[in-house]
């Protein structure tokens, strides 16, 4: 059985973690083929937005206990390295120029966390479970711990890292880590909807948003800054997209980007 179930559909791509019988987890194996995928599929043109899921009953349990204790057992080198390859997936996810759409049921725990946090629009049915419970096994969620305290904040992340106590798909939803909630029957419709939203807007221009949102949240408002985002808007402007865009608004047809 393959570790990723990956589909593409015209300009959409799905990538479901495919080991049920695991709840998901990830190892090693699992990291590499999360990295290449993303990867590839960020520098794919005819691609417009990914779907992140998981096959069986969890989305993702975190990392694979059984992996990790090998990795216990191999010395601090190993464990960097191991760590390592995490932390890049990771950053490969988070920084992938297309649109990311996390669709998350039933659990959802450490890097599984982790891994919701670097999506863009996270999606999760009302029934899901959430915990970042490294600590209940004498870990911590280092790698994760960045995108996580971005989404939920670092006072959030000062009770749920320490206490690793559970909480539901309400309570992500009320921390900010859940953008939508549904019912577990409605998550494909809801994720579809969202994926429409994303496919009818400009291509450049999604990508355009989701840099600019990394590259300004938390900068200071200098004058390098000012210069710089008048510069992006200039540039857009001046594309062939956007000349395209105010176009087709102006005269209330199609961009040439959607169908006819």
């Amino acid at each position: 059985m393959s570790l990723l179930d990956v589909q593409r559909q015209g300009p959409v791509a799905r990538v479901w973690l495919n080991r049920p019988d695991a709840r998901n987890a990830f190892n090693d194996a699992v990291i590499a083929q999360l990295t290449q995928i993303f990867s590839e599929f960020g520098a794919d043109s005819n691609l417009r937005v990914i779907v992140l899921g998981g096959r069986g009953k969890a989305f993702c349990a975190g990392g694979d206990l059984t992996w990790m204790k090998a990795m216990a057992e191999q010395g601090w080198e190993p464990n960097r390295a191991g760590a390592q390859a995490l932390a890049d997936m990771l950053w490969t996810l988070y920084r992938c120029p297309l649109p990311v759409v996390a669709r998350i049921h039933g659990d959802c725990y450490a890097g599984g966390v982790g891994l919701a946090a670097v999506c863009d629009v996270v999606v999760a049915a009302d029934t899901a479970q959430f915990c970042l419970s490294e600590a209940r096994i004498g870990l911590l969620p280092a790698t994760v711990s960045p995108y996580v305290i971005r989404a939920i904040g670092e006072q959030a992340s000062r009770r749920y890292f320490l206490t690793a106590e559970r909480f539901d798909a309400t309570r992500a939803h009320a921390l900010g880590l859940v953008h939508e909630l549904c019912s577990n029957e409605s998550l494909d419709s809801t994720v579809g909807d969202i994926v429409a939203a994303l496919v009818a807007n400009g291509p450049a221009a999604v990508r355009s948003c989701k840099r600019l949102i990394q590259d300004v949240a938390g900068a200071p408002i200098t004058e390098a800054l000012r210069a710089d985002t008048a510069n992006r808007i200039a540039d857009i402007r001046a594309s062939d997209e956007g000349r395209e865009g105010i176009q087709s608004f102006l005269h209330k047809r199609k961009p040439s980007w959607l169908p006819e």
